[in-house]
């Protein structure tokens, strides 16, 4: 019996859309560096990347034109 790929699951296979993170809250701070958590998706992350996100997401519709 060969096993198959079930093909009743799309959601599964989907590309799931990044979470842009629109609603986070401090978790931890220190002398250099302060954590976020994501409201919406969980992740946990220094809050310098919030805002190199934010500059890439700005920067990414010029790079296509």
């Amino acid at each position: 019996m060969t096993p198959s790929q079930p093909s009743h699951s799309p959601q599964e296979k989907a590309i799931p859309q990044p979470c842009k993170h629109p609603r986070v809250q401090i978790v931890s701070r220190d002398a250099e560096s302060e954590y976020v958590e994501c409201k919406e998706c969980g992740e946990v992350f220094e809050s310098s990347e919030l805002k190199d996100m934010a500059i890439e997401e700005k920067s990414d519709p010029d790079e296509e034109e």
